[in-house]
């Protein structure tokens, strides 16, 4: 295989992942145990897991714990979805189909876009993608990317980026979303990536960077990590965003651990051949009868890889169906209501906690997530307060830990936090900050 690629050794083939991030030697585990040794060991691991809804948690940063109706998870685990693949022959599979019609329908209406694909890996890939898309449209290689991008988000458009001999330039993280990405923008911008609500919790008027990206040639990509937000704000669409990309996960999906999680992607009708993934569509059939069809399909699974607009071929149809049933369950004024009362409780947190000497909030606008700076190191302060039972958010540290932004401390407030959870936690950090 070596002699076939053309690759002189095992460690040439592997030359491209940092030396930092590969093993020496082996992982040090016992060669072999007991399947009741084993059961054991992972046990006494997994009761170190300290779980979500089992003590005040105000943990967000891209990830968000939302209540799922029963019913979603009932649904989904019916056998002919449960066990359904991609359609390789699509109209045989008219109930998938069908779904994935509706969710894109969804996802189309929530980002004020025209058109958006059935579906995307993560958040995370789904904008690394659209920087990709990009740059197939306008023909340039050179993308911007904010300060206020979550840096996993970052880091992934990046990582794509080098291997596809793009440049992708970061700019400094800033809290209080000061920065003057417009001066960044250049004729040589293929695209301009705002994250809102950003990984600080601000939100961000986009029309203005939009403008200025147009007046380029350049696209704004327009990224969010919490969908829930736009049951409240204005879509990107509606701000001039050409291509919309983020998580879905808030919707019908639980934390699960990190994963698997559903990319949402949505862009203009005329961009819609080099959008990635694959585009069902509706249309009759013989007879008159309503039917659907697998409309566009650019993953390199289906057409010859050298035509393909991504290799990223895992679509996350079951995360996507448990979208479209809680959404179809929510409805408009429901996920609104939702939304209003993330929001009701992030504000009433924020002012509690704005009170405590040692704590300053940062922002002046926020969805359901907000940063504070705390007296000393946010890591440190986190660990003290989940030693006392509350998982007080995620310090910004440990997301970018160059960024030098070590007393930032994330925290965000879903429907599922209550005045018990709030006051729990206005009570630890009072404790445990520095007089």
């Amino acid at each position: 295989m070596l002699a076939r690629i053309g690759v002189a050794s095992l460690d040439e083939l592997f030359a491209d992942i940092p030396a930092a991030q590969r093993l020496e030697g082996l992982l040090d585990l016992p060669h072999g145990a007991s399947e009741m040794a084993v059961e054991r060991q992972l046990g006494a691991l997994a009761q170190r897991n300290v779980a979500s809804g089992s003590v005040p948690f105000f943990c967000g940063a891209g990830a968000y714990r939302h209540h799922v109706p029963a019913s979603v998870d009932h649904l989904i685990q019916r056998s002919e979805f449960l066990t359904s693949y991609t359609p390789y022959q699509p109209e045989i599979t008219q109930g998938t189909l069908q779904y994935l019609f509706e969710f894109q329908t969804q996802v189309a209406a929530l980002t004020g876009m025209e058109v958006a694909n059935a579906s995307m890996y993560d958040g995370s890939t789904a904008a690394a993608e659209a920087v990709l898309m990009a740059h197939r449209l306008t023909k340039r290689h050179k993308a911007v990317l904010s300060g206020g991008l979550h840096p996993h988000y970052a880091e992934t458009i990046r990582t794509l980026s080098h291997m596809a001999g793009a440049d992708a330039r970061l700019l400094p993280a800033d809290p209080q979303a000061d920065e003057d990405i417009m001066a960044q923008i250049d004729a040589e911008t293929s695209c301009v990536v705002v994250q809102s609500p950003d990984v600080f919790g601000n939100l961000r008027d986009l029309r203005a960077i939009a403008a200025r990206a147009h007046a380029q040639g350049a696209l704004l990509i327009a990224v969010f990590t919490e969908v829930m937000a736009l049951g409240l704000i204005e879509p990107p669409g509606a701000m001039g965003a050409d291509i919309v990309a983020g998580e879905g996960q808030s919707i019908g999906n639980g934390l699960n651990f990190g994963g698997p999680y559903v990319g949402l992607m949505a862009t203009r009708q005329n961009f819609v051949r080099q959008m990635p993934g694959r585009l069902c569509g509706e249309t009759v059939d013989a007879e008159g009868r309503r039917g659907f069809v697998l409309t566009l399909s650019t993953r390199e699974q289906h057409i010859r890889r050298d035509k393909a607009t991504s290799n990223i071929c895992t679509n996350s149809g079951l995360c996507a169906l448990a979208f479209t049933i809680h959404m179809s369950l929510l409805g408009a004024k429901g996920l609104r209501q939702v939304a209003l009362v993330n929001h009701a409780r992030a504000v009433a947190l924020a002012k509690k906690l704005g009170a405590l000497a040692g704590v300053e909030v940062i922002n002046q606008s926020f969805f359901n997530e907000f940063a504070v700076r705390v007296a000393g190191d946010a890591r440190v302060l986190v660990e003290r307060l989940a030693t006392a039972g509350v998982l007080a958010g995620v310090p910004y540290a440990r997301l970018a830990p160059q960024a030098g932004l070590d007393d930032i401390l994330l925290i965000a407030v879903t429907e599922t936090s209550s005045d018990d959870d709030a006051d729990a936690l206005v009570a630890a950090l009072a404790g445990a900050l520095p007089c």
